[in-house]
C-alpha cells in the first residue's frame, strides 16, 4: 500500500477541509464497527491507524477479548478481500502460501494459491505456528510477494496482516523472532472490558443475532485518507523529539538510568512509524498539525514490541510497556 501513499498530494489550501472530511469518514466507520464490537475503541482505532500507516498490526491478549471479532468487523467495513488463517503447531508453509499441483490433463505443474492471497489477512494465534511458517509469513509481510516452487507471485494491493497472539506465557506458543516483530507497525495490548461494557456484551450476545456491517471504505478511500494524513504538518522540534525518543531507547545513545533495563532498543523503522502514526493520531483528533501529545499517545503501541527488556528488567518484573513509560518521562518534551 505504501506505493499508493503519496500518489496525489493534498494541496495546503485543501488540507483543513480534507481533515474535516476524514474525521467524518472515520467516525462513520467507528460507529459501524461498534454495531458488532462493544467497547475496545483503542483496539479498533489502532487497527485503522495501522492500515492508514500502510503497515501490519499485532494484537495481544488472552482468548475471548473480541480480537478476532474486531478484525472481522473491520474487514467487513473495508470493501476488500478477507481471509482468516488459524495458526496451529502442525501448519505448513504450503497451507499459508499455496503449492504447485500436478495437472494430469496437461502434464504440467500449476500453482494453487493459498489464503495469503487476499487484501486483509487475519493471522489468528500467529505465535502457535512453527518457525518455517513464521518465515513464510515474514516474506509476505516484508516483500508483499510469496514464492511457490520457483515462481514469485505478487500479493494483491492493498495487503494488510492483522495478527493476534496469546501472551507468551501461555502453553504451546512459539515466541515471534525480533525481525518479524519489527515488521508490525504496532502492537496493541487488548485488555478486559469494563463492567459496564461487559454488561452490554451480555445483553447483546445473550440473544445472539448475526450483525451485518456495511462496506464503507474502498481502496480509493483508504488512499485518500493516507494522502490526507501524509499532508499533516509536523514541526521540526517534534521531528527532533521523535528521533530523541527512539535514540534514547538504545544503549548506544546517551546513557540514562533506565538503560540497564534495555537489552536492545528500537530500530530506525520505529522512527518512521512513530512519525506516521503521530500524524494519523492528529487526523483522528481533527487537527492538521501534530502536537507532542500525538507522539506520546502512539509511542507505547509503536515501541513496546521493539524494546527488548534485559535480565535486570525481568528480575525487577518490568515489562516493555513499563520501559516505554520510563522513556517518555526521561526525554524532554518540546
Amino acid at each position: 500500500m505504501s506505493s499508493e501513499q503519496h500518489n496525489s498530494e493534498v494541496r495546503p489550501e485543501d488540507l483543513e477541509s480534507e481533515v474535516s472530511r476524514a474525521g467524518t469518514v472515520l467516525a462513520t466507520c467507528r460507529k459501524e464497527v461498534a454495531k458488532a464490537v462493544v467497547g475496545q475503541q483503542s483496539m479498533v482505532d489502532g487497527m485503522v491507524m495501522g492500515i492508514l500507516a500502510g503497515g501490519h498490526v499485532l494484537l495481544e491478549g488472552v482468548p475471548g477479548l473480541a480480537k478476532t471479532l474486531a478484525i472481522k468487523s473491520l474487514a467487513m467495513v473495508i470493501d476488500a478481500g478477507f481471509s482468516r488463517i488459524q495458526f496451529t503447531p502442525d501448519l505448513l508453509p504450503a497451507d499459508l502460501i499455496g503449492t504447485m499441483i500436478y495437472r494430469q490433463q496437461t502434464g504440467e505443474f500449476v500453482p494453487r494459491k493459498g489464503p495469503i492471497f487476499s487484501n486483509i489477512i487475519l493471522a489468528d494465534e500467529v505465535n502457535r505456528a512453527p518457525a518455517k511458517v513464521q518465515s513464510a509469513m515474514l516474506e509476505a509481510m516484508q516483500e508483499h510477494q510469496v514464492t511457490i516452487g520457483e515462481t514469485t507471485f505478487p500479493l494483491p494491493s492493498p495487503f494488510f496482516v492483522m495478527a493476534t497472539q496469546n501472551p507468551i506465557e501461555q502453553e504451546g506458543t512459539y515466541p515471534l523472532p525480533e525481525a518479524q516483530l519489527d515488521r508490525f507497525i504496532m502492537k496493541l495490548s487488548v485488555t478486559y472490558p469494563s463492567p459496564e461494557e461487559e454488561l452490554e456484551i451480555l445483553r447483546r450476545v445473550g440473544v445472539e443475532r448475526d450483525v451485518q456491517l456495511r462496506p464503507l471504505l474502498r481502496s480509493s478511500d483508504i488512499s485518500r485518507l493516507q494522502n490526507t494524513a501524509a499532508a499533516i504538518a509536523v514541526d521540526e522540534r517534534i521531528e527532533e523529539y521523535i528521533v530523541s525518543l527512539v535514540n534514547a531507547s538504545r544503549r548506544s545513545g546517551d546513557t540514562r538510568s533506565f538503560h540497564r533495563y534495555v537489552e536492545f532498543g528500537a530500530s530506525p523503522r520505529a522512527t518512521i512509524y512513530l512519525y506516521r502514526c503521530a500524524k494519523i493520531h492528529a487526523l483522528f483528533d481533527g487537527r492538521a498539525h501534530v502536537v507532542p501529545d500525538d507522539v506520546k499517545a502512539v509511542a507505547p503501541m509503536v515501541l513496546q514490541h521493539r524494546i527488548i527488556p534485559s535480565y535486570e528488567a525481568e528480575a525487577e518484573q518490568l515489562t516493555a510497556a513499563d520501559l516505554v513509560d520510563l522513556l517518555l518521562s526521561a526525554v524532554p518534551v518540546p
